[in-house]
């Protein structure tokens, strides 16, 4: 462990008071729930010191970060847990279950040397960014395939708005800084593609403008939740299988397009397109075979149709169940209606 991790360790997390760390927060920054995100990180790091295993996993559970963390509840732990994991650390704070005294935990395990290397990286003013997954060098936004609302870059004197979390909450407020001078909006002739794409998509935060993808919040939420589920899917295999390989993380723009085109083309909810993927995912044939938010859609009514609950086995008495229909009477009664 280098030195410098240590370092970190001991500023991340206390028992009674909340610290979080300005490099997490920045290495956040432009996700709504930047603070949420810190301050689960700021504590699972500060566990990561505490542990006695010599390979690096230590337990915590969500209950347990929920009470240390205040104003979040278990769940929304949980999510944002998942999203730590899996949009903005893959590789470098890892996620498992584990057997302690005969049941299972989840455990953790950070790589220090590779947070150190995403939290400061070696130039602060490179044209990469700090995931790796968008350019900030450069003024005016320019189409790189999969953007989120964090890549916007304004290139005009107009409003800024300030993101506020309420004490932790998923409930978020959209306030304006009155110290910055309002001014007109430029013409679209002046406006690159994308803020042009998102003047017709304000609610976008998540796109792909050369492939017209974009998704909402609610629409983004729901994909990272089908994608928790196969991570969770894919974890509980390699507990038997240690040649099992961690999928790729996917293309969010790609999938939160789906799950709006979902919602707005084939009249589906949110809540519904996750009970439905949940049912698939734990039926043994279908979890293999639905791994994304296109095939769920494509697979839509064979699904719902073999996945209901309302499904059930024919009994005795039921005309499905019968063994013969010799005896059925086919025999129109008398004024029956039908003309002879």
């Amino acid at each position: 462990m280098s030195q410098i991790f240590e370092i970190v360790q001991s500023l991340s997390g206390q028992r009674n008071c909340i610290t979080i760390p300005v490099p997490y927060l920045d290495y956040f920054s432009g996700d709504q729930q930047a603070h949420a995100l810190g301050a689960v990180l700021n504590q699972l790091v500060f566990w990561s010191g505490k542990s006695d295993l010599n390979d690096g996993w230590f337990y915590k559970e969500h209950s347990e970060l929920a009470a240390e963390i205040r104003g979040v509840s278990e769940d929304q732990v949980q999510r944002l847990v998942n999203k730590i994991c899996t949009r903005w650390l893959p590789g470098v704070v890892e996620k498992a279950q584990r057997q302690v005294n005969g049941t299972k935990k989840t455990h953790y395990r950070i790589d220090g040397e590779a947070l150190i290397n995403v939290l400061f990286p070696a130039t602060l003013d490179s044209a990469e960014s700090r995931n790796g997954k968008r350019e900030v060098a450069e003024p005016i936004p320019q189409n790189h395939g999969t953007e989120t609302v964090e890549s916007r870059n304004p290139n005009r004197e107009v409003a800024e708005p300030i993101l506020y979390t309420d004490h932790y909450s998923d409930h978020h407020k959209q306030i304006s800084n009155p110290s910055c001078p309002e001014a007109s909006q430029p013409d679209a002739e002046s406006s690159s593609p994308v803020e042009q794409f998102l003047a017709k998509h304000p609610e976008a935060v998540t796109w792909n403008v050369p492939k017209r993808q974009w998704g909402s919040q609610d629409d983004l939420t729901c994909a990272e939740y089908l994608w928790g589920k196969i991570i969770a899917m894919y974890e509980q295999a390699a507990e038997s299988d240690g040649e099992v390989v961690r999928p790729k993380e996917p293309n969010w723009a790609s999938w939160a397009n789906e799950v709006r085109l979902m919602v707005a083309q084939d009249g589906r909810t949110h809540k519904q397109i996750c009970a439905l993927f949940k049912r698939a995912n734990q039926d043994s044939f279908w979890c293999k075979n639905v791994l994304s938010p296109s095939k769920l859609r494509e697979k839509w009514d064979e699904l719902s149709l073999k996945l209901s609950v309302s499904m059930k086995q024919p009994t005795g008495d039921s005309p499905v169940a019968r063994a013969s229909y010799q005896t059925v009477d086919y025999s129109l009664p008398e004024n029956s209606g039908f003309r002879s």
